[in-house]
């Protein structure tokens, strides 16, 4: 397996959105809006990074990065997500290789930081962890975790782009 990670081109939004919708399917803590709000994202240019994961011909994966507001106006901090596998790829280290191939396009644009909601033991291991200065009120606070880029943390709650409340 040759693993291509690459940025989303035009005609790759079809297969992004079935990936996801797949992905996203029968995961406990899903509405299963994931793909509406990859197109929300899309429609207002929101998408600051978005990378596919590619095997041969075929898109497996994709993950999402746009910028978030943070209430003491800290500027420069991102959002990871939606990040999705296509479920027969899952567990090969694909998702692995999305998020670090993110992280390091963000540190080139000069981010500061990046939060998520997550699962700490699988976004841990990329230097994720709880940071109580950081609030997501509507996440139980052990999985919304960040990845500080610079030397600050900021205080404050955080927003992440409108497009995360799209249902269709």
């Amino acid at each position: 397996m040759i693993l291509h990670i690459r940025p989303e081109t035009p005609g790759d939004e079809t297969s992004i959105g079935e990936i996801t919708k797949r992905a996203f399917a029968s995961h406990p803590h899903s509405n299963q809006t994931e793909h509406f709000i990859i197109a929300a994202l899309r429609q207002a240019s929101a998408m600051r990074i978005s990378l596919v994961a590619q095997i041969g011909d075929t898109v497996v994966g994709h993950i999402a990065f746009s910028s978030v507001e943070i209430s003491d106006k800290t500027a420069d901090w991102f959002g990871l997500g939606p990040i999705a596998i296509s479920p027969e790829d899952q567990r090969n280290g694909i998702g692995s290789s999305l998020v670090r191939a993110g992280l390091n396009r963000l540190k080139t644009l000069g981010a500061k930081g990046c939060v998520l909601a997550g699962d700490p033991a699988f976004y841990g291991r990329f230097g994720f962890r709880v940071y109580p200065s950081l609030e997501l009120p509507v996440m139980p606070p052990e999985y919304f975790l960040t990845l500080p880029l610079g030397q600050q943390v900021p205080t404050g709650i955080v927003t992440f782009h409108k497009a995360f409340e799209a249902t269709q």
